[in-house]
Parts: C-alpha cells; structure tokens; sequence
C-alpha cells in the first residue's frame, strides 16, 4: 500500500531558446554589397576606352609606386606642384604620371616593346607579300626603345639604286606599319642610311646626304599614306655613309636602309629638349666656370694689349 501512494516525480528540462544574433543577414548584406560592387566594376570596365583600362591596369599593377608617390589620386590635391592636368579632374596630369611610372621600371618597357615587335611580325606574317621581306628587317630594343630596321639587298632592294623612288612592297611594307605604330602612345624617328658609294659628282652636288634624307622623307610619306598620325613623328633625318652597320663593310647593300625608333618617353623627352635636361644645365655651368675664367682673363689681356697699341 506504501508504494502504491508514492509521489510520482516528472523531470522536465526546460529548454531556453537563445536568440541567434542575426548573423546570416549580416553576411547576405555583406555578400550582396560585393555582388553590387562587382556589378558596378563591370559596368564601369564595360564603358571605359581602351586607354583608360590600360590604366587602371597600371595602377593596380603597380600600388607599391602609386603609394610612394603620394597615392592614386595625389595630382587632384590643390598644391600645383604635384601634377594636375587641363581638366577639372585632372585626369591629363594623372594620365602622365601614370605613362612616366610605366617606363619606370626595365622589365616593363622591355616588355612593352616586345609585344610592339609580336604585333608587326604577326602582321607581316600574315601577308604573303611582306613574309618575304621578313628576313630583310631587324628589331633591336635599345635604351632609345624599339629600332625597327629595313635592310636592302642586292636581289631585293627597297628603293631604286641611286634614287629615293620606293619600291611597291616596301611602300606596302610601311602602310602595313601605321596603324600598328598608332595603336601605342611612344613617339617615333626616321633615319635613311646609305653605302659609301659615291654619286660622280662627290659631294658637292647631290650626293648620299641628300639621297639618305629623300628616303628617309619618302618613308614618311608612306607612312602618312597608311594613316599614321603626324603628331608623333618627331624627327625624319639622313645619315648617309656615316653611320654603317656592326661588322660590315662600308659599301655592304645592307647599309642601305631605313630606320624607325619607337621612342621611349624619355629618350623622346631627350631630344626635344635637344640633349638638355634641366639639372644638365646647373652642371654644365658648374663645369664651365674655369673655362670662364680664364676666357675672361684672356680677354681682359686682349683688351690692354689693344689699348695699349692705341696710346702709342
């Protein structure tokens, strides 16, 4: 009977529902404000010009050089010292620095200029007219930038022998060049060469100097004529004899030929300020001052002689 008036006991555990947080909305949001940021990129990316890529390409290749040199944006600040540019914006100062910044480092330019050669090769390659020529042009990259070659031969000469007529296939040749010469910002130089032939008349007349510069000029012309924009053309000159190739003779065939650089923006810098870069000039007057000097002195000397020869 005891048992049966026993208490029955029931354990109930009591289960207390902790609230989560709401983290999973905080990584949707975050997860969508991604997906919207990489929306917007695409959509940006898609409206820009091909310039404008190449530099935000640049700059993302480079942020190491973007954050010592004041930041990505450091020529919009006020101070006019540090760039700016003909825009509100200043988006031709950034555009400069950003092109300056590109050359600055030796394996990028050497690269630039290889994929410059990989485009005129392809294109010729492409062309069974000029696939022959092919063995008759030579690419250097130099500290100018990328030298560019045409070399005559006995058997297929560039122009006439003796004049500045061109022949069809080098005229086709350099049409074939503008508009890949148009497609990069480097500015470009023509030079004609000749052999150490003489005309009969030697120099006095018309001779390889002239010879050299109408080819040269003839080039240019072609060059024209394929679209290539005249603003980049910086100097068009002829060499004559003067400067032959490494290891031939004067008179070798291939000394007759035509020359394209494809500047760097230094090297261009370099001849438009004519060889003079500002601290070029604070030493080269620093190097002269004996040189003054003594032609002061010399001429102060000059100057008593002279008057002395007058008293008398």
């Amino acid at each position: 009977m005891a048992e049966e008036h026993r208490p029955i006991i029931i354990r109930r555990k009591k289960i207390v529902k902790k609230h989560h947080g709401g983290s999973w909305k905080i990584a949707l949001a975050d997860f969508m404000t991604a997906l919207m940021a990489l929306f917007l990129v695409m959509w940006i990316l898609s409206m820009s010009s091909e310039k404008d890529r190449q530099s935000i390409s640049e700059y993302f290749r480079t942020p190491l050089l973007v954050s010592m040199a004041g930041g990505e944006r450091s020529s919009n600040a006020a101070n006019v010292i540090q760039g700016g540019g003909a825009d509100p914006t200043h988006m031709d100062g950034e555009q400069a620095r950003i092109d300056l910044r590109r050359e600055s480092r030796p394996a990028d330019v050497r690269r630039h200029f290889n994929e410059i050669r990989r485009r005129v090769e392809a294109a010729i390659d492409a062309d069974p007219v000029l696939k022959a020529l092919k063995a008759q042009l030579r690419f250097d990259v130099t500290r100018e930038g990328l030298r560019i070659m045409m070399l005559d031969t006995e058997t297929k000469p560039m122009f006439e022998i003796g004049s500045d007529r061109i022949a069809p296939y080098m005229e086709r040749l350099l049409r074939t060049l503008a508009p890949l010469l148009n497609e990069i910002p480097n500015e470009v130089t023509i030079s004609g060469h000749t052999d150490s032939l003489p005309y009969a008349g030697g120099e006095r007349g018309y001779s390889n100097w002239e010879l050299s510069a109408d080819r040269a000029n003839e080039s240019r012309k072609a060059l024209m004529a394929g679209g290539f924009d005249p603003e980049r053309l910086l100097l068009v000159m002829g060499a004559a004899d003067r400067i032959p190739l490494d290891g031939t003779e004067p008179d070798d065939p291939r000394n007759r030929r035509i020359t394209i650089v494809v500047h760097t923006f230094e090297s261009a810098e370099f001849i438009k300020r004519q060889g003079f870069f500002p601290q070029d000039e604070q030493e080269l007057e620093a190097s002269l001052e004996p040189d003054v000097g003594l032609l002061t002195e010399q001429f102060q000397e000059a100057t008593r002689a002279t008057d002395q020869t007058k008293q008398k």
